[in-house]
């Protein structure tokens, strides 16, 4: 266990919620999110999409199996800082090769624990997502100055942050579960390891681009496939993606998954906007417009697409939120285009929704035939 130290977070509004320091030494700052799942807190904090976020976990009772090194979803961690109630002195688990707290010094992530996330996770559900900062040398006011001269995410283009450099060709060292027969190209917005693995499983094999990559590079790859991968921030600052996809737009299949869902009805010429304080967790329900089917699925966005500002009346809504009755997917009825915003790949979360990898795979079936 790390010793006794002092942290507090401090939100934009002039709250201060004093704890302890289990992680780095230092401060971060960001939007400060709160996440319902009750586990997969490595994979949460290595997960891309949460770069520019500090992520409250809302299950009072975090770090009890440990961390290893096979489940993270990207090469580093990317919050900014993790804000739990308390920490667990106990890691249990025979996939475990450290505890939390070193995790989070090793990796330079700055967290506290001993604080009320029921009464900070409410403040976020009444006013809203807000900047804050997490520091280990508690002065309230001069994190209180700080935090306020901080950007607001909306605007914000974080991809080029996660972004690969440049193309490569993906293999997750293991055999994929069936021979490699078609070419999908995913383009990385903040990409997560599993979607490559499933996508792998499925029959694939898997190149992943630049987010800057254009649409005649992308082509000239002959992909069978493009897949938009999730990714954080605001997807109206991706000015690049969005024109990358508009040229890709009825010459290959395509599958949106969350940032890249959000890109796709951009490119349609569609509009999002801000949620109040997002969905971020893993039971979130959906409704399957066409079956009826309500899936517990795993989420985390802060922006919405609104179907409705889409001029081509060919797209069409396929999946509701059934909590604020969002849009959760979309496809193109003449095109093999669809999306959706939440998680098919889970990784924390359940796997209801791993029925729409096959559907992708599906299309690439009927469009080679």
């Amino acid at each position: 266990m790390t010793t006794q130290r002092e942290a507090i977070l401090v939100l934009e509004d002039g709250t201060v919620f004093r704890g302890r320091s289990i992680g780095a030494d230092g401060e971060v700052f960001g939007e400060v999110v709160f996440n319902t799942a009750m586990t997969g807190y490595q994979e949460i904090l290595t997960d891309p999409s949460y770069k520019g976020q500090i992520v409250c976990m809302t299950y009072p009772h975090i770090g009890n199996y440990g961390v290893n090194e096979d489940d993270v979803e990207s090469h580093r961690a990317w919050a900014e800082g993790l804000v739990i109630r308390e920490l667990s002195p106990v890691a249990s688990n025979f996939r475990s090769q450290m505890p939390l707290d070193r995790y989070l010094a090793q990796h330079g992530i700055v967290a506290l624990d001993g604080i009320d996330t029921r009464a900070l996770t409410l403040k976020l559900r009444r006013d809203g997502s807000m900047n804050g900062g997490v520091s280990t040398t508690p002065d309230p006011d001069a994190m209180l100055n700080k935090v306020r001269a901080r950007p607001p995410i909306v605007g914000a283009d974080l991809v080029k942050a996660v972004t690969c450099q440049k193309a490569y060709e993906w293999s997750s060292g293991q055999a994929p579960a069936v021979s490699p027969k078609f070419h999908a190209v995913v383009i990385d917005y903040g990409v997560k390891h599993n979607i490559l693995r499933e996508l792998m499983n499925l029959g694939c094999y898997v190149s992943v681009v630049p987010a800057t990559m254009p649409a005649s590079e992308i082509m000239a790859m002959k992909p069978d496939g493009v897949v938009l991968s999730n990714g954080p921030g605001d997807p109206a600052a991706v000015t690049y993606a969005i024109q990358t996809i508009r040229g890709l737009i009825g010459q290959v299949p395509m599958l949106g998954i969350c940032l890249g869902h959000q890109l796709l009805g951009l490119a349609f010429g569609g509009k999002t906007y801000k949620l109040k304080f997002g969905h971020h967790g893993a039971n979130h329900p959906v409704k399957d417009i066409g079956t009826g089917k309500v899936e517990i699925t795993s989420q985390n966005h802060g922006f919405a697409v609104d179907v409705d500002s889409i001029a081509d009346k060919a797209v069409e809504l396929t999946h509701m939120n059934l909590n604020d009755r969002t849009v959760e997917g979309m496809r193109h009825r003449d095109l093999p285009i669809f999306s959706i915003q939440y998680h098919p790949e889970a990784c924390p979360g359940p796997h209801d929704a791993n029925y729409l990898f096959r559907r992708f795979a599906d299309l690439l079936e009927h469009t080679h035939a």
